[in-house]
């Protein structure tokens, strides 16, 4: 199993979870972050530390976001690895919880 980053991260890329990660998994892109899954230890750690309940088990990914799964496989090998947290980008707060972001990922 692994964890998988999900919509609401898109433009908000808050990156609280980057810090407690101990496997160095999260990678960055312009406004999402993703988790490699073949590195993701499974630990949970950052899930509680995501401020914006981005973040879920593979298992318990909504339906409505199965497509996260492959998203974050395939971006995770492109994007580069983070392992510090960065200040949010200035407009985060206004894109929590916002429907349908999945247009608005930069690649």
């Amino acid at each position: 199993m692994t964890y998988v980053v999900g919509a609401n991260c898109i433009r908000c890329k808050l990156t609280d979870c980057v810090e407690v990660c101990p496997a160095d998994c999260f990678y960055e892109g312009p406004n999402f972050l993703v988790i490699h899954p073949d590195e993701c230890i499974d630990c949970d750690l950052c899930v509680p530390a995501c401020p914006i309940d981005a973040i879920y088990a593979e298992d318990d990914l909504p339906e409505d976001q199965a497509e996260f799964l492959e998203l974050n496989a395939e971006l995770a090998e492109t994007w580069p690895c983070i392992t510090e947290q960065k200040d949010p980008l200035p407009d985060s707060d206004k894109w929590i919880g916002v429907e349908g972001k999945l247009k608005f990922l930069e690649r």
